[in-house]
């Protein structure tokens, strides 16, 4: 048998028990034995057991109240009576209570053997479709306000056709998971989704990402490497922020684009790809055409269905359903108990300008369900989490009333820049963190807004 188990038997008859615990320890399994329900109890409370086989009529607590109890206590480990007194009634009720099987005494140690491989593979796919659901559900796009409609309506229309889309949208709204939607809804949904993130990449390598290399191509080049345009042959390639790609790097991805086809570095042949290219950045590339920063051919190349996404600020509504989204992702992947939002508390975040988007969103959630010491996360500790918020703006600065929007918004992230820069006392990581950007973007966004770090640290 490919799986070995840890069996907890649970008989008062002494014979039952040694004769089951042989016959599994000769099949390789591990298996505990006691002769009392309660007893049984606190062995699953210290360890971990994949199966439990339980006589039915027993002293104390039966089979049946046995059952009923783990599983009220959220025990979930599969659980097979055995009785030598069975009736039709009895194996009703102990389906109903959640046991996986039913088996009469006497038992073949065959049958027996064959039950467990049974009860294993099953709950291994149920383990495997737990996991599934998990990775789906941090790829999911939460919401039902107007704003999301809107933008799940142009998502399906668009997928199915080989139509460019260029992304746009504020850092951490979800530009990923808006193309991985495109990808998953797309002909192509069974092939690999492949990203890269430009402005991640130092610009001396991103061509040997995007295209590959050959061994011996360039100093520690040490083998050949597949690029990320072949590794996503016949799916997706998502670029994020395409407005960071060098110019130079931008006439090489313009000419794929119209060849299909790839040259890796130190190569001396072209190889003939089949992608799907999807964009995204949170840049105005129209103002960068007319800056020259960006390629005019490239962008009319890219920029054939724009999607834009809204900034949460503008998704009051969608809050509830993403607060307890994330709340339950979070007490999913560390195996807490997940807690409710209270709607005080809720209402709390509403009042938040989150310049950080759905991903500060999500970090402030895991931060409140760690911290809260209630089932419930109390609007008290929605403020003490939140920087404190007067009028939408944090209280470092108030949103300027004159001036384009563009100004007034490079105007009001940067004070939000500052403020977070100040809390955190210079520590960067945590800034980012606090802001759901990339270090590099963290840099490159101050940079853009003229924030000097090194005058800051200056004493007065």
């Amino acid at each position: 048998m490919a799986q070995k188990a840890n069996l907890l038997l649970v008989d008062d008859d002494a014979n039952t028990l040694a004769s089951l615990s042989r016959a599994f320890r000769m099949a390789g399994h591990e298996a505990t034995v006691c002769d009392n329900a309660a007893r049984a109890i606190e062995l699953l409370k210290a360890e971990k057991f994949d199966l439990i086989f339980s006589d039915v009529v027993m002293p104390g607590k039966s089979g049946l109240e046995f059952l009923e109890e783990i599983r009220n206590a959220g025990v979930r480990t599969p659980l097979i009576l055995i009785s030598g007194q069975a009736n039709i009634e009895m194996a009703v009720k102990a389906t109903k209570l959640g046991a996986l099987d039913f088996l009469e005494k006497p038992l073949s140690t065959d049958k027996l053997l064959i039950t467990v491989e049974n009860a294993l593979r099953l709950s291994r796919l149920e383990t495997e479709n737990r996991d599934l659901k998990k990775r789906l559900g941090k790829h999911t796009l939460v919401g039902s306000g107007p704003a999301m409609k809107k933008l799940l309506g142009q998502i399906e229309r668009v997928a199915a056709s080989e139509t460019r889309v260029c992304i746009l949208g504020e850092t951490g709204t979800g530009k990923e998971l808006v193309a991985r939607a495109i990808h998953e809804r797309s002909p192509r949904k069974d092939a690999p989704f492949v990203t890269l993130n430009c402005a991640a990449v130092p610009a001396e390598l991103i061509e040997s990402e995007l295209f590959g290399h050959e061994k011996g191509a360039f100093t520690g080049a040490a083998s050949r490497h597949v690029g990320k345009f072949e590794q996503a042959e016949g799916g997706t390639l998502f670029l994020d922020e395409i407005g960071d790609m060098p110019v130079a790097m931008q006439a090489k991805l313009l000419r794929v684009l119209e060849e299909g086809e790839v040259e890796r570095v130190g190569g001396d042949k072209p190889v003939k790809v089949n992608v799907r290219v999807v964009v995204a950045t949170h840049r105005n590339l129209e103002d960068l055409v007319k800056q020259n920063s960006f390629r005019r051919d490239l962008f009319h190349r890219i920029y054939v269905f724009p999607l834009m996404l809204p900034p949460l600020r503008e998704r009051t509504e969608d809050f509830p359903a993403l607060v307890a989204h994330f709340a339950g992702q979070v007490a999913a992947q560390n195996n807490w108990k997940e807690k409710a939002f209270s709607e005080e508390a809720i209402q709390e975040l509403q009042k938040y300008s989150w310049p950080g988007n759905i991903r500060e969103l999500r970090n402030v959630v895991e931060r409140l369900v760690l911290l809260a010491e209630g089932d419930t996360v109390e609007m008290e500790d929605v403020r003490l989490t939140l920087p404190t918020t007067v009028g939408g703006a944090t209280q470092s600065g108030a949103i300027p009333l004159t001036g384009t929007l563009a100004e007034r918004t490079e105007s009001f992230e940067k004070e939000v820049l500052l403020a977070e820069i100040r809390r955190h006392n210079f520590h960067m990581t945590n800034v980012a963190r606090a802001l759901g950007l990339e270090r590099s973007h963290l840099y490159k966004k101050c940079q853009q807004l003229g924030i000097d770090l090194q005058s800051l640290r200056k004493p007065e």
